[in-house]
């Protein structure tokens, strides 16, 4: 396989193809979409004919469409897996999404694959072993630094994908149980109850509190605009926006942001290209801080910083807009620097620290008249806006128009005229009208009436680059042989577009097998099925454990293995408060717990990797079945 990472990709995230179609309007060169079933988002899917309207749409850019079916799939399910990408495949899709290596043992269509996050793509080994049996593009977790990266992109062959943008999970991906051991909804199923951003109390070995009531495991989101350029020279060329259930608006606004600066980024870089065709132009200025977010952090880009976690609300406050002055029966009055309108979202902290959210009806000068009056503000408290309802106006319209630019060519020949259309990727259209040739009478007017009827390109998806005329002299065309022409010449132009798009092909595995980095594999390599212990027992491994959600008494184990490490974020490092009278002592014991309600987490510390392991057990689920049982739970009921 040739090596495109010359070639940059903006990856935008698709909750519907109205979505998608949004995402290529404002700058992406790919989408990524859940298909009608098997995706890691439950709630986003969408049917197959959505996706071929998705793709149409795409490919008229050269852009394309990855359809994330990245689930651990169960033996019941597997054929119905394989005829659901063939049918994705028929419609249009280029690549998929997966987690399930169980699926490489399949008869499938000759479709790209993609090694979703939830792969757990963390060292250079796995990197290369996934290279080699046949993946195009990787996604690499989203805690690794850029020499990491830097080693991966040197060790490997395969684009690299990673996360700029968008919400973190704070375990790494594909290694979080604790959503199935507490609410039989499994995340390598797509149902994830989102235990990390709850309130916890956080208490040492003794049990004394060291945070009460606070969302530990609630990252703020990521954010990687200043990033952008060292991850180029890492060796990333896909940067992916992740979001598939956010609204329109994010979609828009995250879109727009990347694409400018990535822009940039080709401007300087002569060696570098974009993956699509088009250019983008807005009716808005991008603000990635106005959409939903959580506050932002490169995580780990570059090395453990002390700021990640959202621990005061998982909610967007947004930004600071000014002071509360004054509080009465059915307004409040704000210091603010900000314009404020109509329709605005404002929130506050109240006493408890809880984030409370209103919408102001009325705007009177300093005076703010919300829809509910808050009960427990008062003078001082911090006033931040998560809703610019002008701003978001402007998204809810039609705010973005992505056109191809093309040349023009007209000229006269021996019977008539022709016209020939040239894009900047060698796609050509020429045609020609017999006409008997008059001579212009005024020549100035015959001119601009042929330059301006060629520029109207109107709701076509194309826009004038330069116009030659290369005739003997100026003819009178008639106005409506001109449009006629160029319609014939666009229509055609088109079409070769069209013909041109070739869908990526699927990589061939490495002969013989690639051996993979481990014999031994435990729950964390989520196998579920037949097919993924075939396809690790063909690659070298001896001992394949079930996965975590096919185990009936798996005991005290790994419900989250993350990064994220409480002990540092308190400054109750070892490594870091080495020395420091007192530290030492008070943390060497373990374990750490965590409290919400009844639910209580053990937390354990892998100094060694940097890691943080939060225990537990599982609960008895509907998931929890044999297997003629899940058989039968997934068969449709008979008429």
């Amino acid at each position: 396989m040739p090596n495109h990472r010359n070639h940059l990709e903006l990856l935008a995230p698709a909750k519907n193809a109205d979505f998608g179609i949004e995402a290529i309007n404002h700058g992406a060169d790919a989408v990524y979409i859940g298909g009608p079933a098997f995706g890691a988002r439950y709630g986003a899917g969408n049917t197959a004919a959505d996706i071929a309207r998705l793709t149409a749409y795409a490919h008229r850019f050269h852009a394309k469409v990855f359809v994330a079916l990245n689930t651990i799939l169960h033996d019941s399910e597997l054929e119905e897996a394989r005829k659901l990408i063939w049918q994705l495949y028929e419609n249009g899709a280029d690549a998929l999404i997966i987690q399930d290596m169980g699926l490489l043992e399949l008869d499938l269509p000759p479709i790209q694959l993609h090694a979703s996050t939830q792969t757990d793509i963390r060292t250079v080994e796995k990197a290369v072993f996934l290279d080699q049996v046949g993946f195009s593009q990787i996604v690499l977790a989203r805690e690794l630094d850029l020499t990491m990266i830097q080693q991966i992109a040197a060790a490997t062959t395969c684009n690299l994908e990673f996360f700029v943008h968008g919400a973190l999970c704070v375990a790494f991906s594909g290694q979080c149980f604790i959503s199935h051991a507490h609410s039989a909804r499994s995340a390598n199923r797509g149902e994830c109850s989102q235990a990390c951003r709850l309130p916890y109390t956080l208490t040492d070995p003794e049990g004394r509190i060291i945070a009460n009531d606070k969302h530990l495991l609630s990252m703020k989101d990521n954010d990687q605009s200043a990033n952008l350029r060292a991850l180029v020279e890492a060796g990333v060329s896909s940067f992916k926006i992740e979001g598939r259930l956010k609204d329109l608006s994010y979609v828009k606004n995250a879109t727009a942001h990347y694409r400018i600066l990535l822009d940039e980024i080709l401007l300087d870089r002569s060696d570098l290209a974009r993956s699509s065709s088009g250019h983008s132009t807005y009716t808005f200025t991008p603000q990635p801080e106005k959409t939903f977010n959580r506050g932002a952090t490169d995580y780990f880009v570059n090395g453990r910083q002390a700021d990640i976690g959202a621990f005061d609300t998982p909610k967007f406050s947004g930004e600071a807009v000014g002071t509360v002055l004054r509080v009465a029966q059915d307004y409040f009055e704000a210091e603010t620097d900000v314009p404020l309108h109509n329709g605005d979202g404002v929130s506050f902290y109240d006493h408890h620290k809880d984030l409370v959210g209103l919408r102001i009806n009325t705007v009177d000068g300093k005076r703010l008249y919300p829809n509910v009056m808050p009960t427990d503000m008062h003078k001082g408290m911090t006033l931040y806006r998560n809703r610019d309802q002008a701003f978001e106006r402007l998204l809810e319209k039609p705010s973005a128009e992505r056109r191809v630019a093309i040349n023009m060519h007209f000229s006269d020949t021996t019977t008539g005229f022709a016209l020939t259309l040239a894009d900047d990727e060698n796609c050509t259209a020429t045609v020609e009208i017999l006409l008997e040739k008059q001579a212009a009478q005024n020549t100035e007017r015959a001119i601009a009436t042929l330059i301006e009827h060629l520029g109207k390109l109107g709701t076509t998806h194309f826009s004038i680059g330069k116009i030659v005329l290369d005739w003997s002299q100026p003819w009178f065309i008639p106005a409506s042989t001109i449009n006629a022409l160029r319609r014939d010449a666009v229509s055609k132009l088109e079409a070769a577009r069209d013909a041109s798009y070739q869908r990526p092909l699927r990589r061939v595995a490495t002969e013989p097998p690639a051996t993979f980095p481990e014999d031994t594999l435990t729950y964390l390599a989520n196998v579920y099925n037949d097919q993924a212990r075939n396809f690790y027992a063909k690659h070298g491994v001896k001992i394949i454990a079930a996965a975590y959600e096919a185990n009936q008494e798996p005991g005290e184990v790994s419900l989250m293995i993350t990064k994220h490490c409480l002990r540092y974020s308190y400054s109750l490092c070892p490594k870091e408060a080495k020395g420091v009278l007192g530290v030492q002592g008070t943390i060497s014991a373990e374990p750490m717990t965590l409290m919400n309600g009844k639910e209580k987490l053990t937390l354990r510390f892998d100094c060694k990797r940097c890691e943080m392991h939060v225990m537990g057990k599982a609960r008895k689920s509907v998931l929890n079945l044999t297997q003629p049982q899940v058989m039968q739970f997934h068969q449709k009921p008979s008429a």
